[in-house]
């Protein structure tokens, strides 16, 4: 074979393979960090962009697509526990969230904020290099449930109760014709619950089929996810009627779901 198209060729798999590695994104104020760790993961076959702070972090994500984010918890300005909690939701991209050693308060309210997993500081970066790799194992799981169901949801407008929800545009449509914007944390936990109607899903099962991971002590990712979606869909949120709680079992929807015609 010709050198030249020898030596193509083995740029176009270089290229091809480092572009199909995981992107991380990490989020932390200490250069010594956030550098040493970028460094650490390109050697261990991903890409790594870093930020110091949320501003830095929320520019970095308007122009790239990343697997997950690794998110300092103390940081000037916004601290990684808001940031969380923003992230979560508009976008399930999963979050490794780094907090002070011994912070326990910090580790439940970042489960509670929706984070995917916790390493306290001081840590080994082989260790977190196997918990973004656990992380990552799980979210692509999830997503492919996700996606399956999706498509058997795609182009199809379903009714519930006094909703009706365009599954391609990802909006609630009530009876007057006015519309509701569904975040995708959102949407993904609706699918579920439509996908199942009055069925009693454990929040250990909420959690796997919406992203993927599984729920720790403290977490509340689930309830606070169904929260939100209550104050969008029930006539009360704080007497609902539609996402209704099943103590010792879980939540269920308890609407019958119809295709419109």
């Amino acid at each position: 074979m010709d050198r030249k198209i020898y030596d193509t060729k083995r740029k176009e798999r270089n290229h091809n393979a480092m572009t199909d590695s995981p992107h991380i994104l990490v989020v932390d104020d200490h250069r010594d960090i956030r550098d040493g760790l970028a460094r650490y993961l390109e050697k261990n076959a991903m890409r790594a962009t870093v930020a110091a702070d949320t501003r830095a972090m929320d520019a970095a994500l308007k122009t790239g697509q990343f697997d997950l984010i690794v998110l300092d918890v103390m940081m000037p300005g916004e601290d990684g526990l808001s940031a969380c909690r923003r992230l979560r939701a508009e976008s399930d991209v999963p979050i490794l969230m780094l907090t002070a050693l011994g912070e326990e308060t910090d580790r439940v309210v970042g489960l509670e904020m929706g984070a995917d997993d916790y390493l306290a500081k001081p840590f080994s970066p082989r260790e977190l290099l196997a918990r973004i790799r656990a992380i990552l194992r799980r979210s692509h799981g999830a997503k492919a449930e996700s996606g399956a169901l999706a498509k058997r949801l795609e182009g199809r407008r379903l009714a519930f109760d006094r909703w009706q929800i365009d599954t391609d545009r990802r909006v609630l449509i009530a009876k007057d014709g006015a519309e509701t914007a569904l975040t995708t944390a959102e949407f993904r936990l609706l699918s579920v619950f439509l996908a199942h109607p009055r069925f009693v899903l454990s929040r250990a099962q909420l959690l796997d089929l919406t992203s993927g991971r599984q729920a720790q002590v403290f977490d509340r990712a689930i309830d606070n996810q169904i929260s939100r979606l209550r104050r969008k869909i029930e006539r009360d949120p704080a007497q609902s009627e539609l996402i209704t709680t099943v103590w010792g079992g879980g939540y269920s929807l308890s609407a019958d779901v119809r295709d419109v015609e």
